[in-house]
């Protein structure tokens, strides 16, 4: 039954359900996760009474669009966002019925903007314990059945919202919450209004036991504690998540260990609410898929028992039928999440950058006698120029590769399921290679992609000691790897050690005999100095080829010199590792007192730098292929497979007449 399969699906879809009691800041929270004070506001008194479904999603433009709705408002403009909650508190009024306070009917929107995290919002009335006057009869348990309903739905993600400024005993969402989720597996529990029970004197350790899960009989997976106003309502959401951070930064409950640093901030809990909330698509898509594979199976046995001489395929038929199948794979790179795209970009960028960024820009800046100064504005002069030059250009033909990689697992790795495994694999390879061919992918935005990367790469602020301690990894993780690949290509050189010699039977040439004396000598001059310049000195040139001439082992100096530049890079990369251990924990006090490195840790700025130029540059990569490329790759396919005939169908199709 094709209706109740549709049923199924929309019961079961994942969503975040946000549940709590009257004017306990549940909408405040989910208006802090849109990042825009979209909906109609009172004081003490009920304002949704509607269940409001918000869709998010990641786009250029900060807007929000209502369902059937043509007019796309603009959140950065507080003219527009008072349409928008005019409009939202209308429908509600008008889908009330008389009699009634609250309505089942769901008032749904889209909330598009740079750096939201995708997923669907649902805020539903809050849970009140009186019926006041003017109320209907029946509201408040209207209310209660209408929370349980959304609740029910195994794939919904209960956030529940607890007022901090209040008695938790006052509280009737958390025995709603724990008979719709006794274990906790679907819960996210949140304190509102911590600023509030502070003002309050509040115990701190009753604030612990809160946020340890102690105090309530409801489990969770999580316990957070944020602050989402401020004495002004009419504040916007940058001026609340400021005055949070402020708050935070001095709060005597977060002092006295009331709560975690990973409990605290609306930031930690939206990447908390995404995460679980994307596992549970990954999860419900599972389910789906055993679900209709089970229903596929029963009914593919009744049709085999119903009619046992079903119709066989001619060619002509599975060529239309691989079609159909290839189409709807290139399809499913639209459904792929967001971080696993940002990942695959963020990859290939990190390997194709490393040796320009250390050998081209940190290497020549940090040369010898390289004060901070000098250092910072080399690094800039070289990153302009970087940016302005081949940057742009090399990450989209590495976005383009990513693309190819991704269409190629898609297509290649998902076989067909319906038993003809294998018969259209030479039909995917051909489409493939037609696809490869093909020169132009990823490169439509090119000057847009400078311009978002010249941005980033002049953001020299490192926000906080996390992103410090990111940046640091990064660095540290980078030049290993050079580091890795030169002492590599040094090994080349200079050929077997030691012990390779014996156990694999291996001998030097007298090339390699040559390089590995030559090296050693470089070392030796090299000793215990820090700073060394990249240049050899004449005087050095002819110490070292003395020192081989003693050896009975002549070289020239062009020889020494390129030996040597091996050697000093290694030399190099190995002080750097040394510096960003020293700078690890020097976010705090390096502006302040003199740290023991020379570049006073601006190196780690710079591939901070580096770091959020890729980041930003994935993020845009990974909409351009949703926007543009997905479109452009479904046209190509259908192009590719329209073009071949008959002679094309029997060599990729293999097989008689009737297959």
């Amino acid at each position: 039954n094709r209706s109740s399969d549709l049923n199924y699906i929309q019961d079961q879809l994942p969503r975040v359900v946000v549940v709590g009691d009257q004017s306990a800041g549940k909408t405040s929270v989910l208006e802090m996760l849109v990042e825009a004070r979209i909906f109609p506001r009172g004081s003490g008194e009920m304002m949704t009474r509607s269940p409001v479904k918000v869709t998010l999603s990641e786009g250029p433009e900060h807007v929000a669009q209502l369902r059937n709705g043509t007019k796309k408002y603009d959140l950065t403009k507080e003219s527009e966002l008072k349409l928008l909650r005019e409009e939202i508190e209308a429908q509600m009024r008008a889908s009330v019925k008389p009699g009634q306070t609250v309505t089942n009917d769901t008032i749904s929107l889209t909330v598009r903007g740079p750096g939201l995290n995708r997923m669907v919002l649902v805020d539903l009335p809050g849970v009140i314990s009186t019926e006041t006057a003017g109320m209907a009869s029946m509201t408040k348990s209207s209310i209660t059945s209408m929370c349980k309903q959304h609740m029910a739905n195994p794939n919904a993600i209960i956030l529940c919202i607890q007022d901090g400024s209040v008695d938790a005993e006052r509280s009737n969402v958390t025995d709603i919450v724990t008979s719709a989720d006794p274990q906790g597996k679907r819960t996210i529990f949140v304190l509102t209004k911590v600023d509030l029970a502070e003002k309050n004197e509040m115990n701190p350790k009753r604030v612990k036991a809160i946020l340890d899960g102690e105090l309530f009989p409801m489990k969770a997976l999580g316990y957070f504690a944020v602050v989402t106003g401020t004495e002004n309502p009419r504040d916007d959401v940058k001026t609340i998540r400021q005055y949070e951070e402020k708050f935070f930064q001095s709060s005597t409950l977060f002092q006295s260990g009331a709560f975690k640093a990973t409990q605290i901030k609306m930031r930690n809990l939206s990447l908390a609410v995404s995460k679980r909330f994307w596992q549970t698509v990954k999860d419900s898509v599972q389910e789906q898929v055993e679900h209709f594979r089970s229903t596929r199976f029963d009914l593919e046995s009744e049709w085999k028992n119903t009619f046992p001489k079903q119709r066989e395929l001619n060619r002509n038929e599975l060529f239309e039928k691989g079609r159909d199948e290839m189409l709807d794979q290139v399809a499913s790179l639209m459904r792929i999440a967001p971080q696993e795209w940002d990942d695959a970009f963020a990859s290939r960028l990190v390997d194709a950058m490393s040796s320009t960024v250390v050998d081209k820009i940190y290497m020549p800046a940090a040369a010898k006698g390289a004060t901070p100064g000098h250092f910072k504005t080399q690094v800039d002069i070289k990153l302009r120029a970087w940016a302005n030059g081949e940057l742009p250009l090399l990450c989209t033909e590495k976005g383009a590769s990513t693309l190819i990689e991704k269409v190629s697992e898609v297509v290649l790795e998902n076989p067909t399921q319906n038993g003809l495994q294998g018969l259209f694999d030479p039909l995917r390879k051909e489409v493939l290679a037609g696809i490869k061919r093909r020169r132009d992918w990823m490169t439509a935005d090119i000057n847009r992609l400078r311009v978002i990367q010249l941005s980033s790469l002049q953001d020299e602020t490192v926000p906080d000691q996390q992103s410090w301690l990111l940046a640091v990894k990064f660095m540290e993780s980078a030049i290993d790897n050079e580091q890795k690949l030169a002492r590599e290509r040094l090994r080349q050189l200079i050929g077997p050690g030691a012990w390779e010699k014996w156990i694999s039977w291996r001998s030097q040439t007298s090339e390699q005999v040559k390089r590995a004396a030559t090296r050693n000598e470089l070392i030796k001059l090299i000793g215990t100095e820090t700073d060394r310049s990249a240049k050899l000195a004449d005087d050095e040139l002819t110490v070292v080829r003395k020192n081989l001439q003693s050896q009975k082992i002549d070289v020239t100096d062009d020889f020494i010199v390129g030996t040597w530049s091996h050697v000093y890079k290694d030399h190099f990369l190995e002080q750097a590792l040394l510096s960003a251990q020293q700078c690890r924990r020097a976010f705090r006090h390096r502006h302040l007192t003199p740290v023991s490195n020379k570049l006073n840790c601006d190196d780690v700025v710079l591939f901070w730098r580096i770091q959020r130029m890729i980041q930003g540059t994935s993020n845009a990569l990974r909409q351009q292929v949703l926007s543009t490329e997905a479109w452009k790759l479904e046209k190509e396919v259908k192009q590719i497979l329209e073009t071949m005939d008959d002679s094309k169908k029997r060599e990729l199709i293999v097989g008689g007449e009737s297959i």
